[in-house]
């Protein structure tokens, strides 16, 4: 998606061999137009599939999350990782550690929200090991849901996440697919 990849050139800030800086228009700061337009691509990517929920977690995938939703005519379902006072009991619950923060989170979903009718498409702003995707397709299997799809909206195609999530059976669409950070710049997959 050239708008993106456009916006990481410009705005990105590559902190290390390992890490991109993008709170400028994703994950602190959000650009609207690119988060409609990141929703519009989502949805025709995956249009075949008859998705009846958009799942992510908060919060940096909670924005394009739900413009896909919106895109998709579905609700979004966000996994939790704050404990709340009126989210503590009947739900799903699974470990899933963070790559970028270094620590493990229980994300919790409401069992009221996920059935086993549900086609759900995963959405995520950054893969890199696959840890978010793979706590949140255990999510669905805990409900009996489908995982139609996993949508990133940055891959790092140099870290593992991909292939892990590809082996096990999943269709992965990254908006933007980076093949090293390596110099300070982002190189993208062509």
């Amino acid at each position: 998606m050239q708008l993106l990849k456009d916006k990481i050139k410009t705005e990105g800030i590559v902190l290390s061999n390992n890490v991109l800086k993008v709170d400028s228009f994703l994950n602190h700061q959000m650009d609207p137009v690119l988060m409609m337009e990141m929703g519009k691509e989502f949805a025709r990517r995956f249009q075949d599939k008859k998705i009846t929920k958009v799942l992510t977690i908060e919060s940096s995938g909670i924005a394009p999350g739900l413009m896909a939703a919106l895109e998709l005519n579905v609700p979004l379902v966000f996994a939790r990782k704050q404990k709340s006072l009126t989210l503590t009991d009947n739900l799903f619950v699974e470990k899933v550690h963070s790559f970028t923060k270094q620590v493990t989170n229980d994300v919790t979903v409401s069992r009221k929200f996920l059935t086993a009718e549900d086609h759900v498409l995963v959405i995520d702003d950054f893969l890199a090991n696959g840890e978010a995707a793979f706590g949140l397709a255990r999510i669905c299997e805990q409900a009996g849901a489908t995982v139609a799809g996993v949508g990133i909206v940055i891959e790092k195609s140099f870290q593992p996440g991909r292939s892990k999530l590809v082996e096990a059976g999943y269709r992965v669409e990254s908006l933007a697919r980076i093949a090293s950070l390596d110099n300070g710049q982002a190189q993208f997959v062509e």
